[in-house]
């Protein structure tokens, strides 16, 4: 029955933790997200005209292909698959790992 007091006790801090506050963000002429006080960061609450942000979304490069997505799921299949093939190994015997000095007096 008490074993669940410290639970309860410790749920009801973290829920009642005030949330963290982020620091503003600014952006460059560019529209880019950049950190405030910085050499071409404009004024918190700075947005570029609608003109200007129409024509950073035409030269912004394009969504990848489905070809490229595929492409990047045999790269990472690969990746897991060599993983996957790997041989186990936990150090819990003496052949995992390379000899080192003195380790034959120990181990006769």
């Amino acid at each position: 029955m008490r074993d669940w007091i410290p639970a309860a006790l410790a749920a009801a801090l973290l829920l009642s933790a005030p949330g963290a506050r982020a620091a503003p963000t600014c952006l460059d002429d560019n529209g880019v997200t950049i950190r405030c006080g910085v050499p071409g960061a404009r004024p918190v609450g700075w947005s570029p005209s609608p003109d200007r942000q129409w024509d950073l979304q035409a030269s912004r490069d394009p969504e990848p292909t489905f070809a490229q997505v595929v492409a990047m799921a045999y790269v990472v299949g690969a990746i897991f698959a060599l993983i996957a093939l790997m041989p186990p190994f936990d150090g819990s015997k003496d052949g995992d790992w390379d000899e080192q000095e003195g380790d034959r007096d120990r181990r006769r």
